[in-house]
Protein backbone atom coordinates (compact mmCIF):
# COMPACT_ATOMS: atom_id res chain seq x y z
CA UNK A 1 0.00 0.00 0.00
CA UNK A 2 1.24 3.64 -0.64
CA UNK A 3 1.35 6.53 1.19
CA UNK A 4 -1.74 7.98 0.41
CA UNK A 5 -3.58 4.53 0.91
CA UNK A 6 -2.18 4.09 4.27
CA UNK A 7 -3.08 7.55 5.34
CA UNK A 8 -7.19 7.43 3.40
CA UNK A 9 -6.97 3.56 5.61
CA UNK A 10 -5.86 5.13 8.54
CA UNK A 11 -8.11 8.17 8.39
CA UNK A 12 -11.16 6.20 7.84
CA UNK A 13 -10.75 3.70 10.37
CA UNK A 14 -10.64 6.74 12.74
CA UNK A 15 -13.89 7.60 11.67
CA UNK A 16 -15.27 4.61 11.42
CA UNK A 17 -13.77 3.05 14.75
CA UNK A 18 -11.70 0.41 12.79
CA UNK A 19 -8.14 -1.58 14.14
CA UNK A 20 -5.85 0.22 11.33
CA UNK A 21 -3.21 -2.79 12.27
CA UNK A 22 -2.97 -4.35 8.87
CA UNK A 23 -1.24 -0.72 7.79
CA UNK A 24 1.84 -1.66 9.12
CA UNK A 25 1.49 -5.80 9.85
CA UNK A 26 1.02 -7.86 13.03
CA UNK A 27 4.42 -9.12 13.04
CA UNK A 28 6.07 -5.48 13.08
CA UNK A 29 3.61 -3.91 15.52
CA UNK A 30 4.83 -6.42 17.86
CA UNK A 31 8.32 -5.83 17.03
CA UNK A 32 7.51 -1.58 17.38
CA UNK A 33 6.34 -2.69 20.75
CA UNK A 34 9.63 -4.47 22.16
CA UNK A 35 11.98 -2.22 20.56
CA UNK A 36 9.69 1.13 21.77
CA UNK A 37 10.42 -0.31 25.88
CA UNK A 38 14.14 -0.61 24.97
CA UNK A 39 13.72 2.88 23.77
CA UNK A 40 12.24 4.77 26.63
CA UNK A 41 14.67 2.87 28.53
CA UNK A 42 17.79 4.63 26.83
CA UNK A 43 15.62 7.53 27.12
CA UNK A 44 14.93 7.66 30.25
CA UNK A 45 12.20 9.32 32.86
CA UNK A 46 11.79 12.59 33.46
CA UNK A 47 12.88 14.58 36.51
CA UNK A 48 10.02 17.23 36.43
CA UNK A 49 7.79 19.09 35.17
CA UNK A 50 8.78 22.16 32.80
CA UNK A 51 8.48 25.90 33.76
CA UNK A 52 5.05 26.22 33.30
CA UNK A 53 4.10 29.22 30.06
CA UNK A 54 0.75 30.00 31.25
CA UNK A 55 0.29 33.91 31.60
CA UNK A 56 0.38 36.92 30.12
CA UNK A 57 2.42 38.41 27.15
CA UNK A 58 3.04 41.50 25.26
CA UNK A 59 3.87 43.82 27.50
CA UNK A 60 2.40 47.10 26.59
CA UNK A 61 0.81 46.16 23.67
CA UNK A 62 -2.77 47.59 22.87
CA UNK A 63 -5.70 45.21 23.88
CA UNK A 64 -7.98 43.79 22.73
CA UNK A 65 -6.07 40.82 23.60
CA UNK A 66 -5.65 37.32 22.07
CA UNK A 67 -6.59 34.14 24.23
CA UNK A 68 -4.74 30.77 23.76
CA UNK A 69 -4.55 27.28 24.50
CA UNK A 70 -1.55 24.98 24.22
CA UNK A 71 -2.43 21.35 24.53
CA UNK A 72 -0.32 18.15 23.83
CA UNK A 73 2.67 16.62 25.05
CA UNK A 74 6.17 17.21 26.33
CA UNK A 75 7.40 19.23 23.57
CA UNK A 76 3.75 21.66 23.67
CA UNK A 77 5.19 21.97 27.58
CA UNK A 78 8.87 22.55 26.95
CA UNK A 79 10.09 19.66 28.47
CA UNK A 80 14.11 19.84 29.08
CA UNK A 81 14.88 23.25 29.31
CA UNK A 82 15.07 25.54 32.56
CA UNK A 83 13.63 28.86 31.53
CA UNK A 84 10.43 29.59 31.01
CA UNK A 85 11.51 31.77 28.20
CA UNK A 86 12.69 28.90 26.93
CA UNK A 87 9.66 27.00 26.26
CA UNK A 88 7.53 26.68 23.49
CA UNK A 89 4.53 28.12 24.90
CA UNK A 90 6.35 31.37 25.99
CA UNK A 91 8.20 31.26 22.22
CA UNK A 92 4.72 30.97 20.92
CA UNK A 93 2.64 33.56 22.75
CA UNK A 94 5.83 36.31 22.39
CA UNK A 95 5.99 35.52 18.49
CA UNK A 96 2.02 36.63 18.30
CA UNK A 97 2.25 39.52 21.04
CA UNK A 98 5.50 40.84 18.86
CA UNK A 99 3.85 40.16 15.56
CA UNK A 100 -0.24 40.59 16.11
CA UNK A 101 1.00 43.62 18.48
CA UNK A 102 -1.77 42.53 20.85
CA UNK A 103 -1.51 41.43 24.24
CA UNK A 104 -1.76 37.59 24.47
CA UNK A 105 -2.26 35.35 27.70
CA UNK A 106 -1.34 31.72 26.94
CA UNK A 107 -2.92 28.91 29.33
CA UNK A 108 -0.56 25.49 29.08
CA UNK A 109 -2.55 22.62 29.67
CA UNK A 110 0.25 20.45 28.12
CA UNK A 111 1.94 17.69 30.10
CA UNK A 112 4.79 15.23 29.75
CA UNK A 113 4.40 12.07 28.56
CA UNK A 114 0.74 12.84 27.04
CA UNK A 115 -1.10 10.87 24.10
CA UNK A 116 -3.76 11.38 21.89
CA UNK A 117 -5.73 9.52 24.35
CA UNK A 118 -5.67 12.60 26.95
CA UNK A 119 -6.70 15.34 24.44
CA UNK A 120 -9.99 14.79 25.14
CA UNK A 121 -9.54 16.42 29.08
CA UNK A 122 -7.29 18.94 28.06
CA UNK A 123 -9.77 20.21 25.85
CA UNK A 124 -12.59 19.99 28.64
CA UNK A 125 -10.40 21.96 30.87
CA UNK A 126 -9.53 24.92 28.18
CA UNK A 127 -13.16 25.35 26.72
CA UNK A 128 -14.64 27.04 29.72
CA UNK A 129 -11.78 29.53 29.39
CA UNK A 130 -12.89 30.45 25.92
CA UNK A 131 -9.59 30.45 23.57
CA UNK A 132 -9.55 32.01 20.36
CA UNK A 133 -6.55 29.60 19.31
CA UNK A 134 -5.97 26.20 20.17
CA UNK A 135 -2.29 24.82 19.06
CA UNK A 136 -2.06 21.26 19.70
CA UNK A 137 1.32 19.32 19.72
CA UNK A 138 0.82 15.31 20.11
CA UNK A 139 1.66 11.98 18.31
CA UNK A 140 4.93 11.43 19.55
CA UNK A 141 4.40 9.47 22.99
CA UNK A 142 1.75 7.68 20.74
CA UNK A 143 4.50 6.14 18.35
CA UNK A 144 7.00 5.54 21.19
CA UNK A 145 4.15 3.49 22.51
CA UNK A 146 3.13 1.65 19.69
CA UNK A 147 -0.45 3.31 20.01
CA UNK A 148 -2.33 2.40 17.08
CA UNK A 149 -2.23 4.22 14.34
CA UNK A 150 -6.10 4.81 13.70
CA UNK A 151 -6.49 5.24 17.57
CA UNK A 152 -4.57 8.35 17.91
CA UNK A 153 -6.03 10.00 15.04
CA UNK A 154 -9.77 9.10 16.45
CA UNK A 155 -8.79 11.00 19.55
CA UNK A 156 -7.32 13.71 17.84
CA UNK A 157 -10.20 13.92 15.61
CA UNK A 158 -12.81 14.46 18.23
CA UNK A 159 -10.27 16.93 20.07
CA UNK A 160 -10.42 19.47 16.90
CA UNK A 161 -14.13 18.62 16.51
CA UNK A 162 -14.98 19.85 20.01
CA UNK A 163 -12.65 23.28 19.59
CA UNK A 164 -14.26 24.11 16.44
CA UNK A 165 -17.71 23.51 17.26
CA UNK A 166 -16.87 25.94 19.94
CA UNK A 167 -15.59 28.62 17.85
CA UNK A 168 -12.01 28.29 18.26
CA UNK A 169 -9.57 28.19 15.73
CA UNK A 170 -7.29 24.83 15.58
CA UNK A 171 -3.81 24.91 14.30
CA UNK A 172 -1.81 21.53 15.18
CA UNK A 173 1.63 20.59 14.62
CA UNK A 174 1.84 16.96 13.29
CA UNK A 175 3.97 14.16 14.34
CA UNK A 176 7.59 14.63 14.03
CA UNK A 177 9.83 12.23 12.58
CA UNK A 178 11.56 10.20 15.17
CA UNK A 179 13.92 8.27 12.61
CA UNK A 180 16.47 10.96 13.83
CA UNK A 181 15.76 10.59 17.76
CA UNK A 182 19.65 9.35 18.77
CA UNK A 183 18.01 6.49 21.57
CA UNK A 184 15.73 5.32 18.52
CA UNK A 185 17.82 2.64 17.26
CA UNK A 186 17.47 0.36 14.28
CA UNK A 187 14.89 -1.31 13.14
CA UNK A 188 12.73 0.89 15.42
CA UNK A 189 14.38 3.95 13.79
CA UNK A 190 13.31 2.90 10.30
CA UNK A 191 9.60 1.45 11.12
CA UNK A 192 9.68 4.87 13.93
CA UNK A 193 10.19 6.92 10.88
CA UNK A 194 7.64 5.09 8.49
CA UNK A 195 4.95 5.02 11.50
CA UNK A 196 5.17 8.36 12.65
CA UNK A 197 5.25 9.53 8.58
CA UNK A 198 1.81 8.06 8.33
CA UNK A 199 0.26 8.80 11.60
CA UNK A 200 1.30 12.46 10.48
CA UNK A 201 -0.14 12.38 6.94
CA UNK A 202 -3.26 10.57 8.89
CA UNK A 203 -3.67 13.50 10.87
CA UNK A 204 -3.73 16.08 8.93
CA UNK A 205 -6.61 14.61 6.65
CA UNK A 206 -8.30 14.26 10.30
CA UNK A 207 -7.67 17.45 11.52
CA UNK A 208 -8.99 19.17 8.18
CA UNK A 209 -11.91 17.23 7.92
CA UNK A 210 -12.86 18.70 11.65
CA UNK A 211 -12.21 22.13 10.58
CA UNK A 212 -8.63 22.82 11.91
CA UNK A 213 -5.28 23.56 9.48
CA UNK A 214 -2.20 21.63 10.55
CA UNK A 215 1.77 22.47 9.96
CA UNK A 216 4.14 19.98 9.73
CA UNK A 217 6.50 18.82 12.07
CA UNK A 218 7.94 15.57 10.16
CA UNK A 219 11.12 16.86 9.35
CA UNK A 220 11.72 19.66 11.89
CA UNK A 221 14.11 17.11 14.22
CA UNK A 222 15.21 16.36 10.90
CA UNK A 223 18.60 17.16 8.99
CA UNK A 224 19.24 20.26 11.12
CA UNK A 225 19.25 18.32 14.52
CA UNK A 226 20.57 15.21 13.01
CA UNK A 227 23.35 17.68 12.08
CA UNK A 228 24.12 19.23 15.50
CA UNK A 229 22.49 17.02 18.19
CA UNK A 230 24.64 18.64 21.08
CA UNK A 231 23.12 21.79 20.04
CA UNK A 232 19.62 20.80 19.13
CA UNK A 233 18.36 18.11 21.19
CA UNK A 234 18.54 18.36 25.05
CA UNK A 235 20.22 16.10 27.70
CA UNK A 236 17.99 12.83 27.14
CA UNK A 237 18.58 13.50 23.40
CA UNK A 238 15.30 12.82 22.69
CA UNK A 239 13.50 16.11 23.51
CA UNK A 240 14.17 19.32 21.95
CA UNK A 241 16.68 21.95 23.56
CA UNK A 242 16.41 25.52 24.23
CA UNK A 243 17.50 26.20 20.28
CA UNK A 244 15.34 22.92 19.24
CA UNK A 245 12.12 24.48 20.68
CA UNK A 246 13.13 27.95 19.29
CA UNK A 247 13.12 26.40 15.86
CA UNK A 248 10.21 24.56 16.21
CA UNK A 249 8.08 27.69 17.02
CA UNK A 250 9.65 29.27 14.04
CA UNK A 251 8.05 26.80 11.83
CA UNK A 252 4.57 27.08 13.63
CA UNK A 253 4.28 31.21 14.17
CA UNK A 254 3.44 32.12 10.70
CA UNK A 255 0.17 29.27 11.07
CA UNK A 256 -0.53 30.45 14.04
CA UNK A 257 -0.95 33.92 13.21
CA UNK A 258 -2.81 33.30 10.22
CA UNK A 259 -5.12 31.28 11.98
CA UNK A 260 -5.76 34.33 13.78
CA UNK A 261 -6.28 36.50 10.88
CA UNK A 262 -2.93 38.22 11.08
CA UNK A 263 -1.27 36.50 7.65
CA UNK A 264 0.65 39.49 5.85
CA UNK A 265 -1.61 40.96 2.54
CA UNK A 266 0.86 39.25 0.28
CA UNK A 267 0.08 35.83 1.32
CA UNK A 268 -3.76 36.02 0.82
CA UNK A 269 -3.70 33.44 -1.98
CA UNK A 270 -1.25 30.47 -2.93
CA UNK A 271 1.67 31.11 -4.33
CA UNK A 272 2.74 28.52 -7.72
CA UNK A 273 6.51 29.91 -7.44
CA UNK A 274 6.64 28.58 -3.96
CA UNK A 275 5.17 25.20 -4.74
CA UNK A 276 1.69 26.44 -2.77
CA UNK A 277 -1.58 25.29 -4.32
CA UNK A 278 -4.76 23.56 -3.96
CA UNK A 279 -4.65 19.96 -4.43
CA UNK A 280 -6.86 16.92 -2.53
CA UNK A 281 -6.50 16.31 0.60
CA UNK A 282 -4.50 12.85 0.71
CA UNK A 283 -2.45 14.07 -1.83
CA UNK A 284 -1.47 17.29 0.37
CA UNK A 285 -0.87 15.34 3.40
CA UNK A 286 1.12 13.32 1.77
CA UNK A 287 3.60 16.24 0.50
CA UNK A 288 3.24 17.55 3.73
CA UNK A 289 5.30 14.57 5.85
CA UNK A 290 8.30 15.48 3.07
CA UNK A 291 8.79 19.36 4.67
CA UNK A 292 8.56 21.06 7.86
CA UNK A 293 6.52 23.80 8.00
CA UNK A 294 4.09 22.65 5.02
CA UNK A 295 0.39 24.24 5.89
CA UNK A 296 -2.54 22.59 5.04
CA UNK A 297 -5.95 24.16 5.32
CA UNK A 298 -9.51 23.29 3.50
CA UNK A 299 -10.81 25.60 1.33
CA UNK A 300 -13.14 25.81 -1.54
CA UNK A 301 -12.97 24.59 -5.54
CA UNK A 302 -16.53 26.42 -7.34
CA UNK A 303 -18.12 26.46 -4.36
CA UNK A 304 -17.37 23.49 -3.29
CA UNK A 305 -15.57 22.11 -0.19
CA UNK A 306 -15.36 18.47 -2.19
CA UNK A 307 -13.80 17.04 -5.27
CA UNK A 308 -14.05 13.18 -6.55
CA UNK A 309 -10.99 12.95 -4.81
CA UNK A 310 -12.69 14.70 -1.60
CA UNK A 311 -12.02 17.29 0.20
CA UNK A 312 -10.03 20.84 -1.01
CA UNK A 313 -7.26 21.89 0.30
CA UNK A 314 -4.82 24.98 0.29
CA UNK A 315 -0.99 23.68 0.85
CA UNK A 316 1.11 26.68 1.87
CA UNK A 317 4.93 26.95 2.92
CA UNK A 318 4.58 30.31 4.83
CA UNK A 319 7.48 32.52 5.36
CA UNK A 320 9.10 32.35 8.71
CA UNK A 321 8.98 36.04 10.55
CA UNK A 322 12.26 37.01 11.67
CA UNK A 323 13.91 36.76 15.13
CA UNK A 324 11.38 38.28 17.89
CA UNK A 325 12.26 38.95 21.88
CA UNK A 326 10.87 36.60 23.97
CA UNK A 327 9.58 37.31 27.30
CA UNK A 328 8.53 35.55 30.16
CA UNK A 329 5.03 35.46 31.34
CA UNK A 330 3.26 38.24 33.64
CA UNK A 331 0.20 38.03 35.61
CA UNK A 332 -2.23 40.93 35.87
CA UNK A 333 -6.02 41.00 35.68
CA UNK A 334 -7.48 40.35 33.02
CA UNK A 335 -8.93 43.35 30.68
CA UNK A 336 -12.58 43.87 30.37
CA UNK A 337 -12.20 43.24 26.33
CA UNK A 338 -9.99 39.80 26.65
CA UNK A 339 -12.55 37.73 24.76
CA UNK A 340 -13.33 39.65 22.19
CA UNK A 341 -10.69 40.54 18.61
CA UNK A 342 -10.48 43.66 17.62
CA UNK A 343 -12.90 45.06 14.34
CA UNK A 344 -8.97 45.84 12.16
CA UNK A 345 -8.11 42.47 12.03
CA UNK A 346 -11.26 39.78 11.66
CA UNK A 347 -10.68 36.70 13.93
CA UNK A 348 -9.66 33.28 12.09
CA UNK A 349 -11.09 32.40 8.80
CA UNK A 350 -11.30 34.39 5.50
CA UNK A 351 -14.59 35.07 4.00
CA UNK A 352 -13.90 31.93 1.22
CA UNK A 353 -14.37 29.49 3.98
CA UNK A 354 -17.84 27.91 4.69
CA UNK A 355 -17.29 27.23 8.45
CA UNK A 356 -18.60 30.34 10.85
CA UNK A 357 -16.15 32.13 12.50
CA UNK A 358 -15.51 31.47 15.81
Amino acid sequence: MGKAGAARKLASAAAYGGGGLSVLGAGLYGLLRAEAKLARRAIGETTGPPPDATGWYGRGRPSPAIRIALLGDSAAAGYGVSRVVETTGALLASGIAEKADRRVHLRSYAFIGARSSDLGAQVARALPVGPHLAVILIGANDVTHSVLPSQSVRHLSEAVRQLRTAGVEVVVGTCPDLGTVKPIAPPLKQVGRAWSHRLAAAQTIAVVEEGGRTVSLASVLGPEFEAAPAIMFGPDRFHPSAEGYRRLVDVMLPSTLAALGFAPDDEAEPEARRGEGVLPVTTAAIQAVKTAGTEIDGTEVGGSRRGVRGLWVELRHRRQTPTFATEGPEAEEEPADLTRLGPDKPRGRGSHDPRPPG
